[in-house]
């Protein structure tokens, strides 16, 4: 069983939480696209949120009808992917490059219900390089002050260009290796000035969701979140 079938299969163990006249919160990438599709595909009768251009575009070719978040105070259900994730459900996300919409929208989410393939269960998190999104003015600034807090930032590129967010910004993707302490790496990080957010989703996941060979692992985050 490849890579994209596992995704599909735990996309659609998060669909079925997903029911007719919730708010959806409509994540981006890989193992996101096909939640989306799968909703579209079994005629649910919901309001999505997306988090990114990429998943608006594709909501709306599928003929969901969308919502801004300046039109709702609640989401009720959240479906996105990870990058990494550890066994306290502690997240790293952002390859897809829409970390700061994506956790908008899961801060005021009641199940923000994340899917991935079992590859991306990490012990600690640290792996993946990490996503920080940050002001263009500020990017040459940050790429030496990140450094001295002993990580590798590389400017995000694609196609030869820098790459930009769908906010107008930059990101520096900061190899710091193992990630013991997550909540309070995000917090420096976040003093940083010309930091706009960083790819650490602490206490955000209620539900994790991952598929492999041997099926379905659907278990509920234990602790305190955020967005209680």
């Amino acid at each position: 069983m490849n890579v994209d079938e596992l995704k599909k299969m735990a996309a659609a163990a998060a669909v079925e939480y997903v029911k007719d006249g919730m708010v959806v919160g409509l994540g981006t990438g890989s193992t996101a696209s096909p939640a989306i599709r799968l909703i579209a595909e079994q005629g649910l009768k919901i309001h999505g949120i997306p988090t990114s251009q990429v998943s608006a575009d594709l909501a709306r070719s599928l003929g969901i009808p969308l919502l801004s978040v300046a039109e709702v105070r609640r989401i009720d259900l959240t479906i996105d992917g990870a990058d990494e994730i550890d066994p306290q459900g502690n997240l790293i996300k952002g390859g897809g490059g829409a970390l700061l919409r994506e956790k908008v929208v899961a801060s005021i989410t009641d199940c923000e219900i994340i899917i991935a393939d079992d590859s991306k269960n990490v012990p600690v998190l640290g792996q993946f390089p990490l996503p920080v999104e940050v002001v263009p003015f500020a990017a040459p600034l940050l790429i030496h002050r990140l450094t001295a807090f002993g990580c590798v930032p590389e400017l995000r590129r694609r196609g030869g260009k820098t790459f930009v967010t769908d906010n107008g910004n930059y990101i520096l993707d900061c190899a710091f290796g193992k990630i013991e302490q997550p909540g309070a790496l995000e917090q420096e990080l976040r003093r940083l000035p010309g930091v706009v957010e960083s790819g650490l989703f602490v206490g955000l996941a209620h539900r994790i969701i991952t598929a492999s060979e041997h099926g379905i692992d659907d278990r509920e985050v234990e602790g305190q979140f955020l967005n209680r």
